[in-house]
């Protein structure tokens, strides 16, 4: 694709549009790839991307929106899986959500009649017994359930076991006539111990191990001798905690790495149907149809789609076909530029698969570019008027058009002395009629 082209579809808002179509993904790379949608020259492309767009808008109403929401990109942590790295905890949520994602999505399709994008919920790969180890396993970020394996259950029975007694040692702690000794009557926790604070003045009154001071010094959190083995017992038992979700995430990883491939190539799937909904939600909205194929292009009560429907003033527009150029004349204000973009835009909505707000009965051609003159050109880097710049522009065109092109012409040969504008004009719309190109201007 061409600079030129690129620019033209800048100068048609063709991006402002897209910005729109991302609102309408749910997902980040959706949203990515609908920003980076480039309109499609070949026409079976274009007909399978409309046919998609149109089944997918039947879906909207009969089914609602299939749910793509927290699909997150996972090849990177499945290719780590896969050399034997172990994933984290969010990581296997991410990969959960994907399998999640892949069987709501493939029941949302399940006895559908065959349609453009069947084929696409037929190819996810559901995976329910490994989605549910994930999430049965995995209670939140960062934390295993007890569930997780009969040797994690066992250990945090015994953590809990031992927990209570070295809280039932220090509770008759606090409970005694030592309590004098306390700044306060709480039990709390040090490197991983439980200690009680003990007044400075008063330290060597509970015998214990002194874990840490308060910064003021008036403080010493003291472990006292009666718990410190049960805290040993803790220790260990914390230690072996570690060691066993350490040995479940593997397992873990490893079960994921085992699906590699068909989980990568679920979220592909699911990325693919969210764009396609993205562009029917976006149909929806602005009230669009799919336009019919041809070699011409004829819109019927079609309107610029950034502009308020209950405003905009519709029109008719037909080029191509019987005759290959369209002048159109009109005072200023009159909306002739607005026409024209309407013609540039609308085209290349349709070979980017976007339906397009025009009524039933409208055609497209499907062209190999769309380039645009419109606006005021002037550039004042180059040193160049808006006459010099648009004849830049305008010779850029006539070196790239062929019998593909579209060509848009916005106010052709202004600038410059009227007669000699005119000639000019003719000449140029002549020459790009002898290239076979299709003219608006």
């Amino acid at each position: 694709m061409s600079e030129l082209f690129e620019k033209s579809m800048s100068t048609l808002e063709l991006p402002r549009v897209l910005e729109l179509l991302s609102q309408c993904a749910v997902t980040d790379e959706g949203r990515e790839r609908a920003r980076a949608l480039r309109p499609m020259g070949d026409m079976d492309d274009v007909k399978r991307a409309q046919a998609e767009t149109t089944a997918a808008v039947k879906l909207l109403v009969l089914r609602g929106t299939p749910g793509f929401a927290g699909i997150k990109p996972v090849a990177a942590s499945l290719q780590r899986a896969d050399m034997g790295g172990s994933l984290n905890t969010r990581e296997l949520l991410e990969i959960a959500a994907v399998l999640r994602a892949a069987r709501t999505a493939s029941d949302y399709g399940a006895g559908e009649e065959k349609t453009p994008i069947s084929h696409l919920f037929r190819a996810l790969t559901t995976n329910r017994f490994l989605e549910d180890t994930i999430t049965n396993s995995i209670v939140g970020e960062d934390e295993l359930a007890d569930s997780a394996s009969p040797e994690l259950a066992s250990i945090r029975r015994h953590m809990r076991a031992t927990e209570s007694k070295v809280r039932d040692i220090l509770q008759k702690l606090i409970s005694s006539n030592q309590s004098k000794y306390l700044q306060e009557s709480i039990i709390t926790i040090r490197s991983d111990r439980y200690v009680v604070p003990v007044k400075s003045e008063h330290k060597n009154a509970i015998p214990g191990l002194v874990h840490d001071v308060s910064s003021s010094g008036s403080t010493f959190f003291i472990e006292p001798m009666g718990v410190v083995k049960a805290n040993n017992e803790l220790r260990e038992l914390l230690a072996k905690e570690k060691k066993e979700i350490e040995r479940i995430l593997a397992e873990l990883s490893a079960d994921c790495a085992g699906f590699k491939t068909d989980i990568e190539d679920d979220y592909q799937t699911l990325i693919s149907l969210d764009c396609i909904f993205a562009r029917a939600k976006l149909s929806s909205a602005m009230g669009a149809m799919e336009p019919a194929l041809g070699d011409h292009i004829e819109l019927r009560r079609a309107r610029h789609p950034l502009l308020d429907a209950k405003t905009a003033v519709r029109n008719d527009l037909r080029l191509g076909g019987s005759f290959d150029t369209l002048v159109i004349t009109g005072p200023n204000t009159g909306g002739k530029t607005v026409t024209l973009k309407t013609l540039g835009l609308l085209t290349l909505m349709a070979q980017c698969g976007l339906h397009i707000p025009a009524a039933d009965g409208s055609t497209v051609r499907v062209c190999s570019a769309v380039l645009a003159d419109i606006g005021d050109e002037q550039s004042i880097d180059q040193s160049l008027s808006t006459f010099s710049s648009h004849m830049t522009n305008i010779v850029a065109i006539l070196e790239q058009a062929d019998s593909g092109t579209l060509i848009l012409f916005d106010e052709l040969g202004a600038g410059t002395d009227p007669v000699e504008g005119a000639a000019l004009a003719a000449a140029i719309i002549e020459s790009a009629r002898a290239m076979g190109a299709n003219v608006a201007a």
